[in-house]
């Protein structure tokens, strides 16, 4: 099997994949995130992701390079990145409670020696309960918020902000493994 390179410093989307048995080769992309633009939401992702996956074929010849990014999208439009510490962190949880909102992973597969390349993303709707100030406030004493996209994670205690999920629950967590699983077979690698 080719090596997979996680263009990533996320210890979710590593545990993600380590959990399937990959061996995994890490180089985390350098690349200014806030230069990205696009029409839409998805295809910043899409963007972000591909920028990422591009940093490092800049890098490397051989393997299969896996970059991926996650946006949290309010209803309005809003887009919820990092927040930059506990004030925004509870600001944003604030807007999520009690409402829908949508996480977009954008992944991009590279193969330099093939020259292939495959851009996509996943979608899935999240909904929070109706939480309390307090309940807010001791979530993000929790630091847990402090370095995910929309201030929750939802394999750790933000689990407990979480009514429901519509779609897969691991583009949550930030990356779609079963898709990535089905494009990355198209690359010759199976992830069984």
């Amino acid at each position: 099997m080719a090596k997979l390179i996680l263009a990533s410093a996320s210890p979710r989307r590593q545990e993600l994949l380590s959990t399937l048995g990959v061996e995994l080769e890490l180089m985390p992309a350098d690349i200014d995130e806030s230069s990205i633009e696009a029409k839409t939401p998805a295809k910043m992702a899409e963007a972000a992701a591909y920028a990422k996956a591009r940093w490092v074929t800049e890098r490397v010849s051989k393997g299969i390079i896996v970059a991926a990014d996650t946006i949290v999208l309010l209803d309005s439009g809003e887009i919820l990145g990092k927040p930059q510490g506990a004030e925004e962190a509870y600001r944003m949880l604030s807007c999520l409670s009690g409402r829908g909102h949508r996480v977009i992973t954008g992944v991009a597969v590279v193969d330099p020696e093939a020259n292939k390349e495959r851009v996509f993303h996943e979608v899935t709707r999240v909904f929070f309960r109706s939480l309390s100030l307090e309940e807010i406030r001791k979530y993000v004493a929790t630091g847990e918020p402090l370095d995910k996209a929309g201030a929750y994670g939802i394999q750790g205690k933000g689990a407990l902000l979480v009514d429901k999920i519509e779609g897969c629950f691991f583009n949550v967590v930030g990356l779609p493994v079963p898709k990535l699983g089905e494009v990355l077979l198209e690359f010759g690698v199976s992830l069984l």
